[in-house]
């Protein structure tokens, strides 16, 4: 099987997010791909993601996986390497050499017996690997360390803060963001840099900076990806009319202000 510990009963992650959204819950949860060829494999591992609060979705290989970025925003990937598979640095090469997907933290799943790919995922630009059989909490550790997410529990919402400006609200603890009273569904890397510049409205952040509070330290971020999440972001602001806009302030960066301020 996986060489993971088994779930009691495996379920599709995407159920999960569609009950979120119709009970109108901005979870944002991040959304993983999972590059597999193994049906059962993903459906056990979609279920480990989500009982820790991930969503999921599945591909066979890097031609499908990047079709897939072009229209989802993911945040990272799981590759399964099987023991008869050698086309796992292929695909981590591939990714890896994308804009789409060249950010994205890329862990390998590798199945017993298959352990010599490792040094040719490691040549491939793979950011994490594990051998299986592992217990799913260090895949899940991972994930969170390299998203920089907090753990599960690790702030309670009843201590939750509050940051906002003009219609414009964020709940930190909560996860959530909310404008004109109409609920945002951001990523990680969104929400951080919303936070950041909502911090300090008005004040303009340079895309390093920007990189610094939105970003795992471990991780090289280029220009052109800052641009593409600003982007992202204020068209996620501009559909709740929230009546807050991101300004390009030329050679210096980004920030955030209502426009009549």
């Amino acid at each position: 099987m996986s060489g993971l510990e088994e779930p009691r009963r495996p379920a599709y992650a995407a159920d999960a997010v569609e009950a979120n959204l119709v009970l109108g819950v901005a979870l944002m949860k991040p959304l993983v791909l999972i590059c597999s060829q193994d049906a059962e494999f993903y459906l056990f591992l979609s279920h480990i993601l989500e009982v820790d609060g991930f969503a999921s979705e599945p591909a066979g290989g890097a031609k499908e996986a990047l079709a897939m970025a072009d229209e989802r925003e993911f945040q990272a990937v799981v590759l399964d390497c099987g023991p008869t598979s050698l086309t796992g640095s292929a695909i981590c090469a591939r990714l890896k050499r994308e804009p789409q997907t060249g950010g994205l933290p890329i862990i390998a799943l590798i199945a017993p017996g298959a352990e010599n790919q490792q040094l040719d995922l490691l040549k491939a630009g793979i950011d994490e690997s594990f051998v299986r059989p592992m217990a799913p909490a260090k895949l899940l550790d991972c994930l969170r360390t390299r998203l920089a997410l907090p753990k599960p529990g690790s702030n309670g919402i009843e201590n939750g803060s509050w940051l906002s400006c003009g219609t414009l609200e964020m709940k930190l603890d909560a996860h959530r963001v909310c404008g004109n009273g109409h609920d945002i569904h951001l990523g990680p890397i969104e929400f951080n840099v919303l936070r950041h510049l909502l911090e300090a409205p008005g004040k303009v952040f340079s895309r390093d900076e920007l990189i610094g509070a939105a970003w795992p330290a471990n991780i090289h971020v280029g220009v052109r990806t800052v641009d593409v999440h600003i982007s992202r972001l204020r068209k996620a602001l501009e559909t709740a009319s929230t009546g807050i806009v991101i300004r390009t302030v030329r050679s210096a960066g980004y920030s955030l202000e209502k426009p009549d301020g």
